[in-house]
C-alpha cells in the first residue's frame, strides 16, 4: 500500500522526503541524495500509456494510475510515493482510491512565500506565478528536468492552489497529516516527530532520538543547499535563458514574502485565497 507525500510544487515535499528516507532508510540517520530514491516520484512508468490518439493525452495518463498502482502494490508492501498531483478524477479515473492508498502526508505553504519560490524555479516573473497558482487546469510535467526521457509519464494535474490544498484534505478514505512549511521551520523537531508518530500507525520503527536529530541536522536548508553546491541535485532543472542549473535549495528562510512582494500584491494574493489562507492561519 502506498504512502503519499503530496504537495503543492515547491511547498517543502522535498525537505519531508529527505527527513523520512534519512530516518527511515539508513543507518544513522545522515542525509544523503541517493537516499530519495526510497520515495521517489510516482511515474505512470510500470505499464504503457496508451497510444489510442482519439483520447486526449490527460485521458491516457489517469488510465494508467489506478493500473501503475496496483503493480506496485502486488507485493503487498508499504511504499512511500511523493506526488505534486492533486486528489482529481480525470474521465471518471480516480488518481488513487482506498485499495492502493494507506495514507498520506500533505504539505501546505503560504502562497504568498510559494509565489516566490516558483518564480525562481520556473523562471516567473510575480505576475506569471501568480497566474500559474490560480490556474485551475494547471498541469505540469519534467520537461528540461531530472527525467532521462520526457515522455510524459510523470504529469502532474495540480489545479489551483486551493483546490489542490482542499483535494487532499477532504479525501474520505486514507488518513492523512497535514503538515505546514512554515511550522517545519519554526519547530522543525516538533513537527518531524510528529510526522514520525503519524507514520508508526502503520509502519514498525524505533524511535530513536539521535538518529532523529542526525537527520534534522543533515536535512536542514544549510546542509541540503551545500550538498546540492557540491554535487549538484538530480531534481533541479536547467534554465532556459543561461543553460545553467537553477538551485533547488534557493533561500531557505530568508523567503519572506513581508519583504520580497509589495503590498498590493499581497492583497491580490490574500483575495484569490482568503478562505484558505484564514483556515491554516495565514491570514
Amino acid at each position: 500500500m502506498i504512502i503519499w507525500i503530496a504537495s503543492y510544487p515547491k511547498s517543502g515535499n522535498t525537505w519531508i522526503r529527505s527527513f523520512l528516507s534519512s530516518y527511515l532508510f539508513s543507518n544513522d540517520g545522515k542525509f544523503n541524495f541517493r537516499l530519495l530514491k526510497y520515495i521517489d516520484q510516482f511515474w505512470v512508468k510500470k505499464l504503457p500509456i496508451s497510444l489510442n490518439n482519439k483520447l486526449s493525452l490527460q485521458e491516457r495518463i489517469s488510465n494508467c494510475w489506478i493500473p501503475n498502482q496496483k503493480l506496485i502494490n502486488s507485493d503487498k508492501k508499504i511504499h512511500f510515493l511523493k506526488t505534486h498531483s492533486a486528489l482529481c478524477t480525470i474521465n471518471g479515473n480516480k488518481f488513487t482510491d482506498k485499495f492502493n492508498t494507506r495514507a498520506a502526508i500533505y504539505v501546505v505553504r503560504d502562497p504568498r512565500n510559494l509565489v516566490v519560490s516558483l518564480s525562481n524555479h520556473y523562471e516567473l516573473n510575480h505576475n506569471e506565478a501568480l497566474d500559474f497558482i490560480t490556474n485551475k487546469r494547471k498541469i505540469i510535467f519534467p520537461k528540461n528536468s531530472y527525467m532521462k526521457n520526457t515522455d510524459y509519464q510523470d504529469f502532474n494535474f495540480l489545479g489551483d492552489w486551493s483546490s489542490h490544498y482542499n483535494s487532499w484534505k477532504n479525501n474520505n478514505f486514507c488518513p492523512i497529516k497535514i503538515i505546514k512549511y512554515e511550522d517545519c521551520l519554526n519547530d522543525t523537531q516538533k513537527v518531524f516527530v510528529s510526522i514520525l508518530d503519524f507514520l508508526s500507525k502503520f509502519l514498525k520503527f524505533k524511535f530513536d532520538k539521535k538518529k532523529i536529530n542526525n537527520a534534522i541536522n543533515s536535512t536542514d536548508f544549510k546542509s541540503l543547499s551545500q550538498m546540492e553546491k557540491e554535487e549538484g541535485f538530480q531534481e533541479s532543472v536547467t534554465s532556459s535563458k543561461t543553460m545553467k542549473k537553477i538551485n533547488f535549495f534557493n533561500l531557505g528562510k530568508t523567503n519572506d514574502w513581508k519583504t520580497l512582494l509589495d503590498k498590493k500584491f499581497i492583497r491580490k494574493i490574500e483575495s484569490c485565497f482568503k478562505n484558505e489562507m484564514k483556515e491554516l492561519g495565514y491570514l
